[in-house]
């Protein structure tokens, strides 16, 4: 610029910053199918008008179908991800997925320490693909370490029962109650316990907390399997969290969610199908009389793609 260009205006309204969105920061595996991990995190956390902090603990391969191996990111390394951005911005949020390895979980555990009053959303996902002493060790740390600094831990009702109650040999399903007793003797205020199964092709969403169930949301059975359906509810609280939102509030809003977000979920392979967290950004279709009258006016030949292909319902 010159000396003769003319200055930008620097009027004090149209100079004002925005105040910044909510910030949550996640530690999680990078996913590069992108259902679930830091890139599932990332995409939800925006989609509900926060700003994600991706920390990367873990290097997963696997494509839509299967997991089938992962290399630990080295602890001092997720420390140096977390710290140097922990001192530039404030947080409001954590969310928890995987921590890729022991020495991972008790570094992460070691950073949100430092935060106590920042509340912390955990997902435990089905770790079944890691080595068997491997996942022992893992789970034992993450009991003694994370559980007690989380406000919810989020899973499947499979999931939370084979972690929260080894050794549970009942006929009868653990109720989520019964999950957020074992879950509060290692200091976790609440669970969300997701697809716990119920009669007629329908499964049960509960929060609870040791005292009973609080809240929660029936959804009627996919008849297709997702991927990052359970780091896509987690992600979602917490941004939720972040905002301060009351907490049954939140998950109620959360599941609502995810429940849109997989109904308008996609298959961009050839294994299982991943949320659409944008689904509300996407153009409406056309209306169903609309659509009867163009029908009529001119079928369709069969390579002809329906109106919306994302769409896998």
């Amino acid at each position: 610029m010159t000396a003769e260009s003319p200055s930008p205006e620097t009027d004090d309204d149209s100079a004002q910053e925005q105040p910044a969105p909510a910030c949550v920061m996640s530690f999680n595996a990078s996913d590069p199918s992108g259902a679930g991990g830091i890139a599932g995190d990332v995409a939800t956390i925006a989609a509900m008008g926060a700003h994600g902090l991706p920390v990367v603990t873990s290097i997963v391969m696997r494509d839509t179908h299967e997991v089938f191996d992962h290399h630990a990111i080295d602890a001092d390394v997720i420390a140096e991800q977390s710290r140097s951005i922990l001192e530039d911005v404030t947080i409001a949020a954590w969310k928890v997925g995987f921590l890729g390895s022991t020495e991972g979980v008790t570094t992460v555990a070691e950073i949100l320490s430092d935060y106590p009053d920042v509340p912390l959303v955990a997902y435990m996902p089905n770790l079944s693909w890691v080595e068997e002493d491997d996942l022992q060790s893992y789970l034992d740390a993450y009991r003694e370490l994370v559980l007690p600094q989380t406000e919810v831990l989020v899973g499947s009702h499979q999931t939370l029962t084979d972690f929260l109650l080894p050794e549970w040999d009942n006929e009868r399903p653990a109720s989520p109650r019964e999950l957020a007793v074992a879950a509060g003797e290692h200091g976790t205020r609440y669970v969300l316990v997701t697809s716990v199964p119920l009669p007629d092709q329908f499964l049960d969403n509960v929060l609870a907390s040791p005292q009973g169930a609080i809240t929660g949301e029936k959804f009627e059975r996919f008849e297709v399997a997702f991927v990052g359906a359970g780091d896509t509810l987690a992600a979602a609280l917490a941004a939720l969290l972040a905002t301060g939102a009351d907490l049954t509030a939140a998950v109620g809003e959360a599941l609502a969610f995810l429940d849109q977000a997989l109904d308008a979920g996609f298959r961009p392979g050839m294994g299982n199908v991943v949320p659409d967290r944008f689904f509300w950004a996407l153009p409406p279709g056309e209306e169903d009389d609309e659509g009867e009258a163009g029908a009529e006016e001119a079928a369709p030949d069969d390579d002809t793609p329906p109106p919306n292909p994302r769409h896998v319902h």
